[in-house]
């Protein structure tokens, strides 16, 4: 505390907001929201300041044992495991819309803490500060590391969302990726790497990994994949600095079918539901045997008006 009191208030300020620079090199950004559970970009962003800001930060702690240090980054670079379980991107409970006290921000601290230690990140917990971001940014996609590869494990049902994650440590390089949609509304995904140190040869394949797995380059324009959906289902992107190891994959995987993924939801919502059809066709039957009733009373019912009038008619 008295090292940070001798420190001028400018460079304090200035720290600080590096700080936080670097800490958002990694996370997440909400493009395109088309349904009510996804929340929005500044749900997104307050939750992350707000349990962020209560999180201690070792890494940045000068007095940090070297053997400390080094094993916080470890865990950093390659989360082991982290975050098994399903996305965590329409958990209203870890996103919540408004936080308005003290008490609740820590809860959702603690919440946020529990819910990545039972998922597989309790390495990315202990490295504090820059460690909860990574898992948070893991969670919200359903991004896994295995011992081998990084799998994006996302429900294929809810890409009607058009959003990022970008930062995600990949030993010491950092990966984005995105789902985008085209001008269709089809999803497909796109896949960035900016390299940190010297370039490391990372390579990806897309569901089922039946072509050729793409070698990813630091490349502005990045690479695109589609989105594939297999049964049983599978992973929709593999990542790995192992090529052999992608392609073995697809001899494992043991697949009944890979379907495009409008193919995939088109059989998942085939259309209306027979019990509609049914209704509207009784209704249309319905309002015709009416309209049909009226007709006949009209002109064949019990006082019903002549269709023609006779020549002997005075009123001809």
């Amino acid at each position: 505390m008295l090292e940070v009191m001798e420190v001028g208030a400018d460079e304090l300020l200035q720290e600080h907001r590096q700080t936080w620079a670097d800490l958002f090199i990694s996370g997440i950004e909400m493009r395109k929201i088309t349904d009510s559970r996804t929340p929005s970009s500044e749900t997104v962003n307050m939750t992350l300041y707000y349990v962020l800001s209560c999180m201690p930060a070792p890494l940045l702690d000068p007095l940090i044992s070297g053997e400390d240090r080094e094993k916080m980054e470890a865990s950093l670079n390659y989360a082991d495991h982290c975050f098994s379980g399903h996305a965590t991107m329409h958990a209203e409970n870890l996103w919540p819309e408004t936080l308005t006290s003290v008490p609740q921000i820590l809860q959702l601290l603690d919440l946020w803490k529990l819910t990545l230690q039972k998922r597989g990140c309790k390495g990315l917990v202990a490295a504090g500060v820059h460690g909860l971001m990574q898992g948070m940014v893991l969670s919200f996609g359903g991004l896994q590391f295995t011992e081998n590869h990084l799998q994006f494990q996302a429900d294929p049902d809810v890409l009607h969302n058009s959003y990022s994650l970008r930062g995600i440590h990949y030993n010491k390089d950092l990966i984005n990726l995105a789902v985008l949609l085209d001008p269709e509304g089809k999803p497909f995904l796109h896949v960035s790497v900016k390299f940190q140190d010297k370039p490391v040869k990372l390579y990806a394949c897309e569901a089922g990994c039946l072509n050729e797995p793409v070698e990813l380059t630091s490349e502005l324009r990045g690479h695109t994949f589609p989105v594939m959906v297999t049964q049983p289902l599978t992973p929709l992107l593999y990542i790995s600095t192992d090529l052999t190891h992608l392609q073995d994959l697809r001899h494992t995987l043991h697949l009944k079918a890979i379907l495009a993924h409008e193919e995939h939801m088109a059989k998942q919502y085939p259309g209306l539901p027979f019990l509609f059809w049914f209704s509207v066709a009784s209704l249309i039957t319905l309002f015709h045997l009416f309209l049909f009733k009226l007709i006949y009373n009209e002109y064949c019912g019990p006082g019903a008006k002549p269709l023609f009038r006779s020549k002997e008619d005075p009123g001809a």
